[in-house]
């Protein structure tokens, strides 16, 4: 992994959270101008927070499938190193013993 490369896993959650924050935003507006229904009483805000989510899950599904394949990837390279250090460090000591 390239230092100036960002981490997959920030790259990945910066973009799932800027689609969740675009469709909070179309979701706001389409019910603010009544094209979705409004909430219950003062459940607006959390209705239209609910609708972001409804929203965004399918969307992060579909279009960051690289990025979530990229941050799969950097997760089992970063755990086999672990397990290979760990099992390193286990061997050592044993022979040492």
């Amino acid at each position: 992994m390239s230092a100036a490369k960002p981490s997959a896993t920030i790259r990945y959650t910066a973009l799932r959270l800027l689609i969740f924050v675009g469709c909070f935003f179309v979701a706001g507006v389409a019910v603010h101008f009544g094209v979705l229904p409004a909430g219950l009483e003062g459940s607006n805000f959390v209705w239209v927070i609910l609708l972001g989510l409804v929203l965004s899950a399918p969307l992060s599904f579909v279009l960051l499938r690289k990025q979530r394949d990229e941050m799969s990837e950097q997760l089992i390279t970063t755990v086999d190193r672990t397990k290979a250090r760990l099992e390193a460090n286990r061997t050592r000591e044993d022979a040492v013993q």
